[in-house]
């Protein structure tokens, strides 16, 4: 298999619009290395957009070539689709990331994980419950993988790094910043502590700041890591059920921890057990159901099949129009929950179907 250099794979993750799968696509029919030389022509003629084409004309070696070199100074491992680091699980995701950029352990990607993460509101009951969880998990051997956000991912990743005295298992921290960036800001002792005993990963370059359209896809790549996903709280809008979308689609288990009926925090949990995740009560639940070789036959949450891949009769692109469209406004004309709504949204993205911009997202020509 051809070996591309670094700086070419770091070239390639550059250009917006060029997933791991046209990237396959286009090692079948050339030397991936001779796409940053070919004529225009003939980089139409291998089926390439004018935006892409215009892109690897342009490519930023200077900029790419510092990125290189502060990743080296900054012992930022670069890892990849094509590493042999790359970890397994997520390559079984329909949009997998190119390049992961990672920050401490390595070795913790190929070990088998376990997801937790909930509400950045919540309680001190919800608080304690996921540390609880992480720590047990870790007891057992599993790595607990989450985002670093308030709330319920802090505590995941506070519980785990408690285990001290376990024997394998640590945390692994997905940002939707550059793996240089702390954020939050507040976090900044905690993305220490996962530094030095566990590992921090991002799809972003380092020096990229917070985005809200970063999370979304940072949270495909939690659940692709993963074995199972648990939520601990969370709330019917929140980044935790596109979470739990991501893992029924990935073929991941699902585990939601039950709540007050009165409580706003576990109206995503109760949904998300009506469409059959598993109630998780201990963590002997998530242990007995756990397999190493994922297998679920959970995708009944609002009717996840093949007829809602990202194609042209999507009901979220129809409704779509290259004006700005707001989130509320596609649920409301689509019928869709907004969760789905944004889950959806986030597809299209990654097909470089639509853009987000300011107050919703526009329809891109080339969709």
């Amino acid at each position: 298999m051809e070996t591309l250099t670094q700086l070419q794979c770091l070239a390639l993750h550059a250009c917006k619009g060029l997933g791991v799968a046209s990237i396959l696509a286009l090692q079948k029919k050339c030397a991936l290395s001779s796409l940053f030389h070919l004529s225009d022509s003939a980089l139409r003629s291998l089926g390439l957009n004018d935006e892409l084409i215009t892109q690897l004309g342009l490519i930023n070696w200077p900029y790419l070539e510092r990125i290189a070199s502060f990743c080296e100074q900054t012992k930022i491992s670069i890892i990849s689709y094509f590493d042999g680091d790359y970890p397994r699980l997520l390559k079984e995701i329909s949009s997998p990331p190119f390049i992961l950029f990672c920050k401490g352990d390595v070795s913790l990607l190929s070990k088998p994980q376990v997801a937790i993460v909930g509400s950045r509101s919540a309680t001190a009951t919800g608080l304690e419950i996921a540390a609880d969880f992480a720590y047990k998990l870790r007891m057992a051997g599993l790595v607990v993988t989450s985002g670093l956000a308030r709330g319920i991912d802090g505590a995941a990743h506070k519980g785990a790094l408690a285990a001290k005295d376990s024997l394998s298992g640590s945390t692994i921290a997905v940002l939707g910043t550059g793996v240089d960036i702390v954020y939050p800001k507040r976090h900044n002792l905690l993305y220490q502590q996962v530094l030095a005993a566990g590992l921090l990963v991002s799809e972003f370059f380092p020096g990229s700041g917070a985005n809200a359209s970063h999370f979304p896809r940072r949270n495909r790549i939690i659940s692709g890591l993963s074995l199972g996903v648990v939520l601990v709280e969370a709330e019917m809008r929140s980044g935790s059920l596109i979470t739990a979308r991501y893992a029924l689609e990935q073929n991941r288990d699902v585990f939601a921890v039950p709540g007050s009926i009165k409580s706003p925090l576990s109206q995503g949990c109760h949904y998300l057990l009506k469409q059959g995740a598993k109630l998780t009560e201990s963590v002997e639940d998530i242990l007995e159901d756990v397999s190493f070789l994922p297998e679920n036959g959970l995708y009944s949450i609002e009717s996840v099949t093949k007829n809602d891949s990202p194609q042209e009769d999507c009901p979220v692109l129809k409704n779509l129009g290259f004006e700005v469209t707001s989130v509320d406004t596609l649920t409301q004309r689509t019928q869709w929950p907004v969760e789905r709504v944004v889950a959806r949204l986030l597809d299209l993205e990654l097909e470089d179907k639509v853009e987000r911009v300011l107050d919703g997202y526009i329809k891109l020509a080339r969709g």
